[in-house]
């Protein structure tokens, strides 16, 4: 659960910074390549058949795939990520960046060396039915790299000068009666801050089209949006729209609660009431620049 509030304290301190090498350089760049995913390994093709199948990885095999795709393959980890992040239920856009910056060695110097042992240790059948069984490719660790830092690394990972935009509201702002709440990816569900504050108003989401169209999410991932959405609605009205964000929100006078990503201006702006983001822990001004770093400073709620 910290890693998971690590990521979020990040992504909202360094923001599109996390798209890119945080603190080492690694090829990041370029166009999605399944050739660095060779489906003749078994255990590459069954990791693989699980994320585009039923939506899901166990971490390990999430860091298998990264390091083989990035560390081994050399191919640019962000078009890898975003194949991740079509395909899982579970897609937080902070986590799944915070993990492929750390497996392929931009946030840490030290990349993930995916191995045969790794593999023989947890899912030893795998191997044994493996057509490349006595010729694995990744019979040993790759090769030692010295990373070099990179070069004039963003200075909001040693501290942030702004942390009330980084936190967002710490109380509820009112600006007018809202007359519905409107839920994002990032709250969708009965714990939503805004949707608890206000149990008799009908719920809002906003399947948000232009993003549809550039993330083309897989569809398993959208059945999974629109079964949330059922299911809340056998326990409150839900009306759900789909277009541009940015012309639906603002005739909706709704309350919101605030998400620490980027892409939530698309809602600042039209809301009538905006609610606190749940922090499991409180963002502070210090170091981001490691999971550590950021735990030593970090002052849990009362």
């Amino acid at each position: 659960m910290l890693w998971q509030e690590y990521a979020r304290h990040l992504y909202a301190r360094v923001g599109m910074h996390l798209h890119r090498n945080l603190r080492f350089d690694v090829a990041w760049s370029g166009e999605f390549a399944p050739a660095a995913w060779p489906r003749e390994m078994a255990c590459v093709d069954w990791a693989l058949s699980s994320l585009e199948t039923d939506g899901w990885l166990v971490n390990q095999s999430r860091m298998w795939l990264a390091s083989q795709y990035t560390v081994r393959s050399g191919a640019g980890w962000v078009a890898g990520q975003e194949y991740f992040h079509r395909h899982l239920l579970d897609g937080s856009r902070a986590a799944n960046l915070l993990g492929w910056q750390w497996t392929v060695g931009a946030g840490s110097s030290k990349p993930y060396g995916f191995a045969r042992w790794q593999v023989e240790k947890r899912a030893p059948q795998l191997c044994a039915a493996c057509p490349l069984n006595r010729n694995c490719p990744i019979q040993n660790f790759p090769p030692n790299r010295d990373l070099h830092p990179v070069v004039n690394p963003t200075p909001l990972l040693v501290r942030d000068d702004d942390l009330a935009t980084t936190q967002g509201p710490t109380t509820v702002v009112e600006r007018s009666t809202p007359k519905s709440v409107l839920l994002t990816v990032e709250s969708l569900g009965d714990a939503d801050p805004a949707l608890l504050a206000h149990p008799q108003l009908p719920a809002v989401f906003i399947f948000d089209e232009p993003a549809l169209q550039k993330l083309q999410l897989s569809s398993k991932r959208l059945v999974f949006f629109v079964e949330t959405l059922q299911d809340l609605a056998t326990r409150r009205e839900v009306s759900v729209h789909l277009g541009d964000p940015r012309r639906i929100a603002p005739e909706l006078s709704a309350a919101i609660t605030w998400a620490p990503v980027p892409s939530f201006e698309k809602y600042a702006g039209s809301a009538v009431e905006l609610h606190p983001w749940p922090w499991l822990a409180q963002p502070h001004a210090g170091s981001v620049q490691s999971f550590s770093a950021w735990r030593k400073n970090l002052t849990r709620p009362k």
